[in-house]
């Protein structure tokens, strides 16, 4: 039944998101930050606001339209500019901007919410195989080649530099760095124009599905982390976790990629209405199995885990709806 009607809808997803977002979204016609086409916040976010549309906009006049940006940099501003209504965003990025660190130093941003954990963005280094050594992200270091760190200002961007300053390599140094989006990046890659890049995503992320596919894995890597880099970079950051990649989520993948991940989670504006942000947090839980048919991303997803580790307060309306079905006493 899901499945019909998820692939009913596919086609007015398209329409729904991309709407320009208004100069100040409104509480009822909400809009839905996520970030570049090729990965997985986008396809989410649209998946998220089909969902709302379609249970909520005849009865209570709710509807939510996703559009897309350049990701968690570009989303906390969208909020706290009263752009966007709700955001996905990394857990590193709602955790500074909330305490006021990293990029957040001294300008803390504390006007937002959490509504729920949503699934493991899990990190995505692919480098072309004549530039692979050891298979890890150890690989970066001295590469000297065109890399894509993501997009200027988004949380790839923001991310990346994070970890890769942890593991020893100097961006500014050991890459030429590139400033493009998921799909962008994949083409450059197939094209030969850069050697690697950084697409941060929950599996399967249709850019490094792009890759494999053209490519294979004779000639593209998803670099890993040892257990060792993971420790190291757990210290700084514990919301990095260890994450397997299994043989086969990617065409040609023939063995497990080991890497990392960290949570993503929905947010929103505070000051939106405890009832519109309840009667959002109860149609996704309601529903699971729709959005779990438009990306596989999302079967992370579970009231149980549903507050675990956010790094911004629960906003009321959600913490209703959790109070209600026993998540939270």
């Amino acid at each position: 039944m899901f499945k019909k009607f998820s692939s009913l809808v596919l086609t007015c997803m398209l329409c729904l998101s991309f709407t320009a977002a208004p100069s100040h979204a409104s509480d009822n016609n909400l809009i839905i930050a996520t970030a570049t086409t090729g990965g997985t916040y986008y396809p989410v976010g649209v998946a998220i606001g089909t969902l709302v549309s379609i249970k909520l906009a005849k009865a209570d006049k709710i509807t939510a339209t996703a559009i897309n940006s350049a990701g968690s940099g570009e989303n906390v501003q969208m909020l706290k500019n009263k752009e966007a209504d709700l955001a996905i965003l990394q857990a590193l990025f709602g955790l500074n901007a909330y305490k006021g660190e990293g990029p957040y130093k001294g300008k803390a941003f504390k006007e937002f919410r959490s509504i729920t954990m949503l699934w493991e963005n899990v990190e995505h280094f692919p480098l072309l195989n004549k530039y692979v050594k050891k298979g890890d992200i150890s690989d970066l270091k001295g590469l000297d080649k065109k890399f894509s760190i993501g997009k200027r200002g988004s949380g790839t961007e923001g991310s990346g530099r994070t970890l890769l300053k942890l593991m020893g390599v100097d961006v500014n140094k050991d890459l030429v760095l590139e400033f493009l989006g998921y799909t962008p990046s994949a083409q450059a890659m197939m094209d030969g124009r850069i050697a690697g890049a950084n697409i941060p995503a929950g599996p399967p992320a249709a850019a490094i599905t792009q890759l494999y596919a053209q490519l294979g894995s004779d000639d593209v890597t998803v670099l890993g982390f040892t257990d060792d880099q993971l420790a190291e970079i757990q210290k700084a950051y514990p919301i990095w976790n260890r994450y397997i990649i299994p043989a086969g989520t990617y065409p040609s993948q023939k063995e497990d990629i080991k890497t990392i991940a960290q949570p993503n989670f929905l947010a929103c504006r505070a000051d939106l209405p405890d009832e519109v942000v309840y009667k959002i947090t109860k149609t996704i839980y309601e529903n699971l199995p729709f959005l779990n048919n438009i990306h596989k991303a999302t079967k992370a997803m579970s009231l149980e885990r549903a507050t675990a580790g956010l790094p911004a307060p629960l906003h009321p309306g959600a913490e209703k709806f959790y109070r209600e079905v026993g998540v939270i006493k």
